[in-house]
């Protein structure tokens, strides 16, 4: 059954942040938790932190420090939207978030985001391209983890 939902905590955006990861919308869980990504089938702290050749942040200190220490921004392209579960496809009604007012004052120079859906919506709600990432959401069952890695590690060369 189909909801309104409105995102329930704000974007993870400091000044000194040289990139923005977007995910489309926070799921259940992560909305729950009140941070991102917080399924915990979910992979992209394993993807990124693999990546950042990092131990995987359990907690949502760890997580916080993982980011600010290698200049990483989160956040969603939609603020409020009509959605089933988690599903990005669901999706109705989408209301975007104010990404370039967010990303005034920072360093940021590249967006990414973490699946198709959010980088459409990105691109027509907003007009911003960002750079695809696949979704590391249990649901994308066509990318394993390794495969993750591999992609995300585009990263790499905008925060080191």
């Amino acid at each position: 059954m189909s909801e309104e939902v409105s995102h329930s905590f704000g974007p993870f955006i400091f000044p000194e942040a040289k990139i923005l990861i977007l995910g489309t919308f926070p799921s259940p869980k992560s909305r729950e938790q009140g941070f991102y990504y917080g399924h915990p089938q979910n992979r992209f702290w394993k993807a990124v932190s693999a990546v950042l050749q990092e131990c995987e942040p359990l907690t949502l200190t760890d997580k916080e420090s993982m980011l600010v220490r290698n200049k990483i921004a989160l956040w969603d392209v939609i603020e409020r939207c009509e959605i089933t579960g988690a599903s990005d496809s669901s999706i109705k009604n989408p209301v975007p978030t104010d990404i370039a007012e967010a990303i005034n004052g920072t360093d940021i120079k590249k967006i990414f985001t973490t699946g198709k859906t959010a980088t459409k919506l990105l691109k027509n709600l907003q007009g911003i391209e960002g750079e695809y990432l696949p979704s590391p959401s249990p649901a994308n069952c066509a990318c394993g983890l390794e495969e993750l890695i591999t992609c995300y590690k585009v990263i790499l060369e905008y925060i080191k």
